[in-house]
């Protein structure tokens, strides 16, 4: 089942893929945050699916797929060995100097969560060291704490593609670690629909981005350093993951900050993050006044 969100006569409806088309189910039905957490809710809109509006995919105006997080999302650091030996030298001390026996976790703001053709906000006040990471995401379908490597994929409900855009100044500045230089508001493509796992081979996806039509990253998940049943098992150790968490899965080699000369994004430049069989975001990055004073609330 491929599902998300699109804008259809003027609200938030949940769609389905079929083929070359996307059924825009009624307004009511259950929403793709509804069928990643629950069975019923998929039944609902698989029934739901025979009074729905056929259009073509590429006419849906396409929305962030998850908006009701949990809490923050989970991501996984290093989880290519040849993105960690590319920025060897350039961790400034902080960071470990050998290849971890383990996956590095870290969190990132749900606020960063933004659509697959939404502007990525970008104000230079607030950093001036913009980098890109194409990542796979997945979303646990089903909670569970302590969960073994040979049970993990039982409980991921859904898989989509991510771009886990950071600010490296911001990262060094607050202490090396990475919460801070990756939690940015609308800096982070989600998309452009969820996948439930049965629609691919999640160990073997080709993994692309292209900045101004110039690629920079190309992989797979097979040189993953740790598979995503090792992410789940240890991330989960000791700690109950819910349904509806969002786990990052961690970029491959190519990133700006690695390159001599260094590559960052500027107002205007254009990303593409693909994922086989997963599908693309296009998003541009726009000024936005991040650093401007705001209530909320």
């Amino acid at each position: 089942m491929r599902y998300g969100a699109t804008r259809h006569g003027g609200e938030r409806r949940t769609f389905l893929i079929e083929g070359e088309e996307a059924l825009v189910l009624p307004a009511g039905a259950p929403t793709p945050d509804d069928i990643v957490r629950e069975a019923a809710a998929r039944e609902a809109a698989a029934s739901a699916a025979g009074s729905s509006e056929r259009l073509p995919i590429d006419e849906l105006d396409l929305l962030v797929p998850l908006t009701r997080f949990n809490r923050d999302i989970l991501c996984t650091g290093w989880n290519y060995w040849d993105h960690f030996e590319e920025s060897k030298g350039k961790r400034e001390g902080q960071d470990p100097v050998e290849r971890p026996a383990h996956p590095t976790f870290f969190t990132k703001g749900p606020l960063s969560a933004t659509g697959p053709h939404d502007p990525i906000a970008w104000d230079p006040q607030v950093s001036g060291k913009w980098d890109y990471e194409a990542e796979v995401a997945v979303v646990i379908g089903r909670g569970g704490r302590s969960i073994p490597p040979e049970r993990a994929m039982d409980h991921v409900g859904a898989v989509l593609v991510a771009n886990d855009v950071s600010q490296r100044d911001l990262q060094r500045a607050h202490g090396g670690q990475w919460l801070k230089g990756k939690s940015l508001d609308s800096t982070m493509p989600l998309g452009p629909w969820l996948t439930t796992p049965d629609e691919v081979d999640v160990a073997d996806l080709r993994i692309t981005l292209e900045l101004n039509g110039r690629e920079l990253q190309s992989a797979s998940t097979r040189q993953m350093a740790f598979a995503v049943e090792q992410i789940i098992a240890e991330l989960s150790w000791g700690m109950t993951l819910l349904p509806g968490d969002v786990i990052l899965t961690g970029t491959p080699s190519g990133i700006g900050n690695a390159r001599e000369p260094q590559v960052f994004m500027n107002g205007g430049d254009v990303l593409v993050t693909r994922v086989e069989g997963l599908g693309e975001l296009r998003n541009t990055v726009t000024a936005s006044s991040l650093s401007e004073y705001v209530v909320v609330g």
